[in-house]
């Protein structure tokens, strides 16, 4: 199924369709987002891209208590990037690390407040292929393995979120994004 993005029924639907364990298409403010809930819709996610279990999802929070619920709370110098294009890697509480972001899309944010939960979110595309951004591809290659897509039109020049590794100083960038990380807030 496909809706427009700015639908009056966009939200229930996706809050309806994660909230059973559905797995959908959805732009976020970066890039155009697989997203489902964690980590219920782990393996499913990773059958829709063909990805190992080698590399974890990021996920999304509605805020910074959002994230403190799940991981040791990210660095002042770093969590003034959220909500935004800004990934960061934290120990988490359950051992091990975790990738976290608070996204800038209000929708995105009110749609993890209502669910309660954080969202996978991975670029839409096969593993080892470049994220797509036009809407046809999109529908074309995932609308039969979602059970929704949000249609906001075709995302030219979106980039993916940075992310920035904040286990041990200095913080690393793991991935250059959209978001340059001036070098003091790295140490």
């Amino acid at each position: 199924m496909v809706i427009a993005a700015g639908s009056p029924e966009a939200l229930p639907k996706l809050q309806v369709i994660l909230g059973n364990g559905g797995v959908a298409v959805v732009p976020c403010d970066t890039i155009y987002g697989l997203v489902g809930i964690a980590p219920d819709t782990e393996a499913r996610i990773r059958a829709i891209k063909g990805r190992g279990e080698d590399k974890p999802f990021l996920q999304l929070v509605a805020d910074s208590e959002g994230a403190s619920r799940i991981a040791f709370p990210a660095p002042p110098r770093l969590a003034k990037y959220w909500p935004g294009p800004l990934t960061i890697i934290l120990p988490a509480y359950a051992g091990g690390t975790i990738a976290l972001r608070v996204p800038d899309s209000e929708f995105l944010r009110g749609l993890i407040q209502s669910i309660g939960r954080s969202l996978y979110s991975t670029s839409v595309n096969r593993a080892g292929q470049a994220p797509l951004w036009r809407i046809g591809e999109i529908v074309e290659s995932f609308e039969s393995a979602v059970e929704l897509v949000l249609d906001a039109g075709d995302l030219p020049g979106a980039s993916p979120s940075t992310m920035v590794d904040a286990t041990s100083r200095p913080f690393r960038v793991v991935r250059q994004g959209s978001l340059v990380v001036p070098p003091e807030d790295l140490l």
